[in-house]
Order: structure tokens, then C-alpha cells, then sequence
């Protein structure tokens, strides 16, 4: 059983929320790449101060805390979610797959875009989960790491099977068993993030790049060539290339992986490290090649054919921001029912066809096709069998061992 203790962030734990906020995955929507998050910084202030309240331990309890199931006489379910991840009509007001639902079920969707960064998120919901009260929420949408440590606490409640008929079987392989939610017993995927090494043909001119060495090592590059803000995705992607396993890295391996990347700072081989705005460098050419999201490179692609990507054959960083419904919930059969409905290939591929993120649910590419064949063809969405075979996850990571690793990195990109 986990003991939560009030977050006091160190400064490097603080300065990896500020870089989330603003130039990491977090500073910008989903959908759009040039819009950045209204109110995220603002909301940091929030999240740290409450890091350093007195608020009372909570023990895991063997499957989170339920609240009584009103689904059967409140027929709603209330779904909050990040901006601009989720699809819709031409008018821009609604969202033709909770219509679906709603119309299916007789169960209405309260839908909130209200996460714009997973620690200001924790920040507003951790002082009611920690005291066992309902966060006003059914359904929530969390990003592994933050996903894994609600787990670890006890705050989340156990999903029943028996409303994911659905989500059980169509489950992709790549992502039925993380380490931090052994056979998705509390969580399921809501679309998968994959880190790949992306270039402008262009500016590479001739220039042969097909893995992350080729990043540090081509002199040609220098200066060129740019790394990303988010500690998991940069530093998972090194120790692929190492021949490290990020699901079981060592404190050694992972040293050895900063000290490489130093180097490549220490030569001026690396322009910068950047959050989505390596989309704008790229495009115009001020980066030649550098780690990037799959999802920002499907849309890049679309306006600027240069634009390209590769798989090294060391392979590739893949997380998944996952649904999961919190202690106290009122209406959690409602909310597992909504998961299920996702996990159905044809609204799985409304889903697809709008964000452009990877897609967790198997069969979906016919119905895909029928949408958008171009899409339905993209590995970046529907990841093929080589594919899902180079897709690794970055461990999870206890407290301390996360403070080390967030300080070294901190150093390293001068955050």
C-alpha cells in the first residue's frame, strides 16, 4: 500500500511542469498546432501551491472507492478530456461519436475540455480524491505516468469487465499490459502518442538519416538537429539506440544516456530541445531532422511533403493518454459503457479519422478506409505488425527515482 505524501516539487520536478506548459506536449491542443492552451500557466500556479498543502495520507484500497451507482436513474455520464481531442462536425459544436452514444444508450455526455496539462490537472483534483470526496467527474483522460501514480494510490476505480466487451477484445496488442496497469484492470487507452525521428528532405539534402545516432554523430547535422522536452520521449528514445530496454533501464544506463546527449549539447550538434514547436523549425528547415509525435507529423505532412519520418531500427517511444474513472464517481457503469463504445471499430474510426493520433483498437482499419484511405494506410495511425513490434514503453517510476531522473535532465537541457 502507497502512502500519498503532499507533492512538494523539487526544482527540477517544477521546471519539467513549467517546460510542459510551455513548449511541451501540454502547451498546445491536440488538433491544432499553432493554438496554445488558454490559462496553463495560470493553472501551474494553482498545482504548485497545492503541492505544498497539508492534506491527509490516502492508502490504496484494493480497487479505488465507489460511490453508490446512480446510472440506472441519472442517466449521464460527466467526461473530461484535453482540448481538441475528440471529433466534430462541420459547425464545430458537436461531437458526432458522443451523439452516437447518447442516441444508443439514452445516456447523455457532459463533455469538458478542462485538461491542459496533466499536473495542473492532479493539482485541481488531488486535495478531493486524497479525501475521499467526488471530483464532479465520471470519466477522465491521463497520461501514463500520471494515470500510473492514481493507480498506485488507490484513486481510480477497478473497471468490470463485464461493461467492456468491446474494449477487451479489440484492445491492440502494443498497449494491453503496461507495467504500471498489468491487463488494463483500471484503465484502457484512449489513443496512443508515438515518438519518431522526423525530417525535412529538403534540408537534409541528400543526407542519409535512419536513427537517433544519426542525429549526434553526422557532422553535417550540427546544429540542425533537435531533441524533445519531455524526459520520458528523449531519454526513451537514447536508450533504445544504446541497446538499453526503457522498460527495464538501469540508474547506469540511464547516466550513460545523458552523458551521450551531453555530448551532442557540448559539440552544439543539438539547435535545441523543444516541445511541439519543432513543427515550425522543421517545416521551414531550421531543423534537418529531429525526435518528434507522430500525431504533429501526420498534420506536417498533410501541408508540406518534406516532411518525413522513420522508425529506427533500435525502435521507437510509445505512451497513451488512458481513460479511467476516479473514486467516488456516480455514474460508473455509464462510464464504462462510454469506453466501450470506443473500443467499436467504426466509432473508433470517426475518432481516428479526426485527431490523427494512434488508434488502440484492432479492426478499425476497413472502417477507417471508408472515411479516409490515406489514413486508414498511415502506420502513424494504424500501426502495422513491424510496426507494433518496435514500440517500447518507458518504465514507470517511483517518486525519487523521478526527482533524480527530472534533475538530471533538467541539467542537461538547461530547463
Amino acid at each position: 500500500m502507497e502512502q500519498y505524501e503532499p507533492d512538494r516539487l523539487s526544482p527540477a520536478r517544477a521546471a519539467a511542469l513549467r517546460r510542459s506548459l510551455t513548449n511541451g506536449r501540454a502547451a498546445l491542443t491536440r488538433r491544432s498546432l499553432l493554438r496554445a492552451s488558454a490559462g496553463g500557466a495560470l493553472a501551474a500556479g494553482g498545482a504548485l501551491a497545492l503541492g505544498g498543502c497539508g492534506i491527509p495520507p490516502a492508502g490504496r484500497t484494493g480497487g479505488g472507492t465507489a460511490a453508490e451507482d446512480r446510472s440506472e436513474e441519472e442517466r449521464t455520464v460527466t467526461f473530461s478530456n484535453w482540448t481538441e481531442y475528440m471529433d466534430v462536425d462541420d459547425s464545430g459544436r458537436r461531437h458526432p461519436t458522443l451523439e452516437a452514444f447518447t442516441r444508443r444508450t439514452g445516456v447523455k455526455v457532459t463533455y469538458n475540455e478542462d485538461i491542459n496539462d496533466n499536473s495542473e490537472f492532479f493539482g485541481r483534483i488531488q486535495a478531493q480524491l486524497a479525501a475521499g470526496q467526488d471530483t464532479g467527474r465520471d470519466l477522465v483522460v491521463l497520461t501514463d505516468w500520471l494515470a500510473a501514480r492514481l493507480i498506485r494510490l488507490g484513486w481510480v476505480q477497478k473497471l468490470d469487465p463485464a461493461n467492456l466487451p468491446h474494449a477487451f477484445a479489440n484492445l491492440s496488442a502494443q498497449f494491453r499490459s503496461p507495467d504500471w496497469d498489468p491487463g488494463r484492470a483500471y484503465s484502457y487507452p484512449w489513443q496512443g502518442i508515438s515518438t519518431v525521428v522526423a525530417y525535412n528532405r529538403e534540408a537534409l539534402d541528400g543526407i542519409e538519416v535512419r536513427s537517433v545516432s544519426d542525429l549526434l554523430d553526422n557532422p553535417r547535422l550540427k546544429g540542425r538537429v533537435g531533441f524533445l522536452t519531455e524526459m520520458r520521449d528523449t531519454m526513451g528514445m537514447m536508450l533504445l539506440d544504446m541497446g538499453k530496454d526503457p522498460a527495464r533501464f538501469s540508474a547506469d544506463d540511464y547516466d550513460a544516456a545523458v552523458a551521450r546527449l551531453q555530448k551532442g549539447v557540448d559539440r552544439g550538434q543539438i539547435r535545441r530541445f523543444t516541445g511541439n514547436d519543432y513543427t515550425s523549425d522543421l517545416t521551414r528547415g531550421d531543423l534537418a531532422a529531429c525526435l518528434a509525435w507522430a500525431g504533429d507529423i501526420v498534420q506536417l505532412r498533410a501541408d508540406n511533403p518534406d516532411v518525413g519520418f522513420v522508425i529506427p531500427e533500435s525502435g521507437y517511444i510509445t505512451s497513451s493518454d488512458n481513460l479511467l474513472i476516479p473514486n467516488r464517481a456516480r455514474h460508473k457503469t455509464n462510464a464504462e459503457r462510454l469506453i466501450d463504445h470506443y473500443y467499436e471499430p467504426r466509432q473508433a474510426a470517426e475518432l481516428a479519422a479526426f485527431i490523427n493520433f494512434v488508434c488502440p483498437v484492432d479492426g478499425v482499419k476497413d472502417e477507417l478506409a471508408r472515411i479516409d484511405e490515406d489514413a486508414a494506410e498511415n502506420p502513424l495511425i494504424i500501426p502495422d505488425r513491424a510496426m507494433q513490434a518496435g514500440s517500447h514503453s518507458f518504465r514507470s517510476l517511483g517518486a525519487k527515482e523521478e526527482t533524480a531522473c527530472e534533475e538530471k535532465f533538467a541539467k542537461l537541457t538547461g530547463a
